[in-house]
């Protein structure tokens, strides 16, 4: 145990400080010597913001690596676009990089501990998806608030618009006077705009961007809106009303479907949990089913039965509003 400890340690160790070394610090000087550059140009602060947004969608701050991922866009597309949706300042080279950081390191975990060429290879998998699923939660969260926050940005653009203000000036005043992460997405919007990007086609951007229902009604509604003429303010408060409604249906389903996500939530930790604790009470025991060829099928069997069972439970609670 303290044996593996150790090697765990120092395996962690040599990621983070590769990582560090040939990841982070040149991103970092890239970083710094673009706001150097911004900064003796002379360029305001607006302008700033959306020079560092483009030079964002570099794929890595490592130049062979940012040509490699450059040439394989159907793979590194959808990374991309979960790194932009969750908000996280990296970028696809980074979350790549530690994907296989990661992997290895699990992978090492799993044949010291268990001494088990298929479990060990399991535990890297899980590993290597550490990365993944913490933009994932990341999104998730920036999503809900995105949308929590999104039918007060629409009743301040439809102040303003009855004030006498413009489409473009009320997206405006959305990303000077409301918190992130919608006031980002808005400056983005406006900022586009003003530099020329047609507003139909920045439009369409922000729905596409967006993974939210309500964003990409914002967006049709307005591209109508423009084609066909209307009251877009009354547009905007009505549409601002529907999505206040769908949060009030949303509350309701999570009350009444509370009981079925904690079921799920004990059912599908209960099995590693069980096993962990077996593993120190009696390793002897475990070590046995390690050992043996069909008590390593009987452990696939139910990692793969489990996680069947976890996805249909994840349906059943799940349920659209």
């Amino acid at each position: 145990m303290v044996f593996a400890a150790a090697v765990f340690v120092l395996v962690f160790g040599i990621v983070i400080g590769t990582f560090w070394v040939f990841v982070l610090r040149p991103e970092q000087a890239a970083g710094s010597a673009l706001r150097k550059r911004v900064h003796m140009a002379g360029i305001g602060t607006r302008r700033s913001d959306v020079s560092v947004r483009r030079e964002a969608q570099r794929l890595s701050g490592v130049p062979l690596l940012n040509r490699l991922l450059s040439s394989r866009a159907v793979l590194t597309g959808p990374i991309h676009r979960l790194v932009e949706q969750s908000g996280v300042k990296t970028t696809v080279g980074v979350v790549v990089l530690a994907t296989g950081c990661f992997g290895m390191a699990g992978l090492l975990v799993g044949q010291v501990w268990f001494r088990s060429g298929p479990l060990a290879v399991a535990i890297g998998l899980v590993f290597g998806g550490i990365p993944y699923g913490f933009l994932a939660w990341k999104r998730s969260r920036r999503v809900a608030r995105f949308e929590e926050l999104f039918p007060e940005a629409l009743t301040l653009m439809t102040r303003a618009m009855r004030a006498g203000h413009t489409f473009v000036t009320a997206l405006g005043m959305v990303s000077d006077e409301l918190p992130q992460p919608i006031s980002g997405e808005f400056r983005l919007l406006h900022d586009r705009q003003n530099f020329g990007l047609p507003i139909t086609d920045a439009l369409r951007d922000f729905g596409q961007r967006i993974p939210v229902l309500p964003a990409k009604f914002f967006a049709t509604a307005v591209l109508t809106q423009r084609e066909t003429g209307g009251n877009l303010s009354e547009v905007l408060e009505n549409l601002a009303s529907v999505i206040r409604d769908r949060f009030t249906v949303l509350r309701q389903v999570k009350a009444k479907s509370a009981h079925g996500r904690m079921t799920g939530l004990a059912l599908a930790a209960l099995p590693p949990a069980a096993a962990v604790l077996l593993s120190i009470i009696n390793p002897g025991h475990f070590r046995d089913m390690l050992d043996d060829p069909f008590g390593m099928q009987m452990i696939m069997v139910a990692v793969v039965l489990q996680i069947v069972g976890g996805l249909i439970i994840r349906k059943l609670v799940n349920i659209d509003y």
